[in-house]
């Protein structure tokens, strides 16, 4: 038997967040990130809806990016001061992914990080409050979906939290919140969702409902990420149900190595001011996952699946698989990201999150190889990488070579 679990209610199109004014409840806490939504208006739009709701509303901002266990434990607390029966989490992936977490140690307040990191193993959600999820991006989809990934900096690791308890009670999907996304967000967030439908579509745990939404998301990015990209608003607000449906699809599939490695690679270089971005992790390690997993004749065939909806060509399905790798590199220099960890943050890839040097990725990769094959998307990958195979496959991510293995 499979489960497939999706929010009680999707608001989506133009003028979404003014379902918050039909809400009932007595008190909002409304957790955000950075300053955009702010500036943009949107936080006083959605605190305005809550209070012609006839809620009570106390914010909780600042929420940084990749949200730490800190951050979670003070805004649990300033929960269990104010007590409130609605959780409304607005911005991007990581406010809503940190507000998830908020909400179990909300609702449990003596149970651990390490508790909450057991697979499927959170205890029942909405005794003290229910939750919305407003996504500000076009990626993670985690308005949608049954996990949240924290950030441990003193391990250097993010953790993913994973249990359908935490899938949002409603999500909102205005299309007026991405469009105001600078254009190095749209293509990360834009490279994550593809990720999220990929491996969602190969993952061992698909089925016939998850199939379906992930093939249909990326036709959808496959038309609309790259228009996104060069400001056409009509493609950004397509971009942003196709990411929702991408999450829809992962939620329920699951995901796999690609996602593993990201989660392990993005935070584990802090300390040389490296921070490889979510998106760009995926963006760079999906061909290389793909050549490592279509050695698996189940995936491979999956795979040529995805490249003849997208209608690339191909006799064979070894063909077709080059195909999309060939494809999805293409996608990156579209969107300038790198190929590699290695040309991350130099040459013609300047960002302010550094460079990982060759002889600190080399002295972590055991570490790192290790972390990933225990990440809790592991184990729906189609092949499971042992540690050698792991460490392999990292240094074709970092030195942009073939995987032939």
């Amino acid at each position: 038997m499979a489960r497939f679990t999706l929010p009680r209610d999707l608001y989506h199109g133009e003028g979404a967040l003014d379902a918050l004014k039909t809400f009932k409840g007595k008190k909002a806490m409304v957790c955000s990130g950075g300053s955009s939504m702010r500036r943009n208006g949107f936080l006083d739009q959605i605190v305005n809806n809550l209070k012609e709701a006839g809620m009570e509303v106390e914010l909780f901002e600042g929420i940084e990016s990749d949200p730490s266990v800190d951050t979670v434990m003070r805004g649990a607390d300033a929960m269990l001061k104010f007590e409130p029966d609605w959780i409304v989490a607005v911005g991007g992936g990581s406010p809503i992914d940190a507000a998830k977490a908020m909400w179990i140690k909300y609702e449990y307040p003596d149970i651990t990080f390490d508790e909450m990191c057991k697979v499927f193993g959170i205890p029942e959600l909405r005794k003290k409050a229910h939750f919305c999820a407003i996504s500000s991006t076009s990626g993670t989809a985690t308005e949608v979906t049954a996990f949240s990934i924290i950030t441990d900096y003193e391990k250097g690791i993010k953790y993913p939290i994973a249990d359908f308890e935490i899938t949002p009670d409603v999500a909102i999907v205005d299309p007026a919140l991405p469009e105001k996304m600078p254009k190095k967000l749209v293509a990360h967030t834009g490279m994550d969702a593809l990720t999220h439908a990929i491996e969602a579509y190969v993952s061992t745990a698909n089925c016939d409902y998850t199939d379906a939404l992930a093939i249909y998301a990326i036709k959808m990015i496959q038309d609309d990420l790259i228009p996104s990209y060069g400001e056409d608003m009509a493609k950004r607000r397509s971009m942003h149900n196709a990411q929702c449906l991408a999450g829809m699809a992962f939620s329920n599939a699951l995901l796999g190595i690609v996602h593993s490695m990201a989660h392990k690679t993005g935070a584990v270089f802090a300390d040389y001011d490296a921070h490889i971005i979510h998106g760009a992790a995926n963006a760079m390690y999906l061909p290389k996952v793909i050549a490592y997993n279509a050695k698996d004749e189940t995936a491979k065939k999956r795979y040529g699946v995805i490249a003849d909806e997208m209608k690339l060509g191909g006799k064979d399905d070894d063909e077709k698989v080059a195909l999309l790798i060939a494809y999805l590199r293409k996608m990156n220099d579209d969107l300038n990201i790198p190929h590699c960890i290695g040309k991350y943050g130099k040459d013609s890839f300047p960002t302010e999150t550094g460079f990982v040097p060759e002889e600190v990725f080399l002295e972590r990769l055991p570490e790192i190889a290790k972390n990933a094959i225990l990440d809790a998307c592991t184990g729906s990958n189609p092949r499971i990488p042992t540690q050698e195979e792991m460490e392999k496959l990292l240094k074709c991510c970092y030195y942009d070579t073939e995987v032939d293995f």
